[in-house]
């Protein structure tokens, strides 16, 4: 069956040719290509001006991403496609990782653009945030049942872009059976994994390498830690599995909290290991106005900054959580600042820790950054799939 046609403005095909797998609604000739005429996942030949092929691609025309291409030159999207694509997907995790712990499917950077797929060994989680791909779930869920042979594949369609396409929210087991949690190991660390109630998919595979570099800077039996918006503990009880004398969890929810303990039992560092509930900036002013320092402190805050027009209030944000960070470390202590805003260069979290030293009188010394991990790879056309930054900075008072 051959696919309709979607026609680009003259100039309009450069970024395709680049290798961006993006098309905006103000690059298509309106005149031979109506978006009315079109519904969310219709397949179309993207057509240069001149007549040329140049992709193919699932349509989503009532965004400003009209369309998305997931192929050069004229193909279906179809299950030899979704098996190829999942197959290059996992053959290179598994290059990368010896158990299958890992985001399986990073969107575009896997030429599966609006799918996120994590596994947790024998268990996947799915994500679908695009309209266009929605309408493919029955066919998506058959190709990773045929690549991955899971046990059971769960569905978490409750993400914010998903909300904001006005698109149904809901989480269901598409196939076999899944339970509540599901264990992972990260960096040689135990954890159970919230994946039907927890945040998004469950855990954040994306800081992994980051934890892990934070083995270096603990002091066995001796650093006293702060995870902040610790969530189920991911650095907090790594922290305490690499040898810290105590690590405090802070977080706004009870059954994180929960979690943090439960996964504190599983590595046996229950008795270094304790939490608080409460608002992160809260917490931390009662901590300091308490008088209690910590030898590292880790910031790793939800994302500040989910808009452009957002830039300038979470900037501030940034820098009022890493001023009271800093209030809190000993002196010659390490802060862990990270950010997950796409939206928030490095360059802007680095102006805004240098501006809380200004105003806390400390100095700051940058010794390392970190970004997303492996399993994230970025997309080198499409800037946004690189969104994940953290610093770890040595902090001294200004003598």
């Amino acid at each position: 069956m051959k696919n309709p046609e979607l026609w680009l403005r003259k100039g309009a095909d450069r970024r395709l040719r680049g290798g961006h797998q993006w098309i905006y609604s103000n690059e298509i000739d309106s005149k031979r290509s109506n978006l009315s005429s079109f519904s969310a996942g219709d397949q179309v030949v993207v057509k240069a001006a001149g007549g040329e092929i140049l992709a193919t691609a699932l349509m989503e025309p009532q965004s400003l991403i009209c369309a998305r291409v997931f192929a050069e030159g004229e193909r279906h999207y179809d299950l030899e496609l979704l098996c190829e694509r999942l197959q290059q997907a996992q053959d290179l995790r598994r290059s990368l990782f010896t158990e299958d712990y890992y985001r399986m499917v990073y969107g575009d950077s896997d030429r599966l653009s609006g799918i996120v797929v994590d596994r947790f060994a024998d268990y996947l989680v799915l994500q679908l945030n695009t309209a266009g791909v929605e309408r493919y779930q029955a066919l998506l869920v058959e190709a990773l049942v045929a690549v991955c042979q899971p046990r059971g594949i769960l569905l978490r369609a409750d993400s914010r872009s998903r909300r904001e396409l006005g698109l149904e929210q809901r989480t269901e087991v598409v196939y076999g059976e899944v339970p509540e949690q599901v264990p992972l190991i990260e960096n040689g660390v135990e954890f159970m994994a919230p994946i039907m109630t927890g945040q998004k998919t469950g855990w954040f595979y994306d800081h992994r390498d980051n934890r892990a570099t934070l083995r270096r800077y603990v002091q066995e039996s001796e650093s006293r830690v702060l995870d902040t918006y610790s969530y189920v503990g991911g650095w907090g009880v790594q922290a305490a599995a690499f040898g810290a004398a105590e690590v405090v969890c802070v977080d706004s929810s009870a059954a994180a909290l929960e979690a943090v303990a439960e996964n504190a039992r599983c590595n046996g560092v229950s008795d270094r290991v304790s939490v608080l509930q409460g608002q992160a900036t809260v917490v931390m002013e009662q901590l300091i106005a308490a008088g209690e320092r910590f030898d590292i402190v880790i910031l790793d805050p939800p994302a500040f900054v989910q808009r452009r027009r957002d830039l300038g209030k979470g900037r501030k944000a940034y820098r009022r959580i890493n001023e009271l960070a800093m209030q809190l470390l000993q002196p010659g202590g390490l802060l862990v600042s990270a950010s997950c805003s796409m939206q928030l260069e490095l360059s802007d979290l680095l102006l805004e820790l240098q501006s809380a030293a200004r105003r806390t009188g400390h100095f700051v010394q940058v010794l390392e950054t970190g970004h997303q991990g492996r399993d994230h790879p970025q997309h080198p056309a499409i800037p946004e799939t690189a969104y994940l930054k953290a610093v770890f900075a040595r902090v001294n008072p200004v003598s």
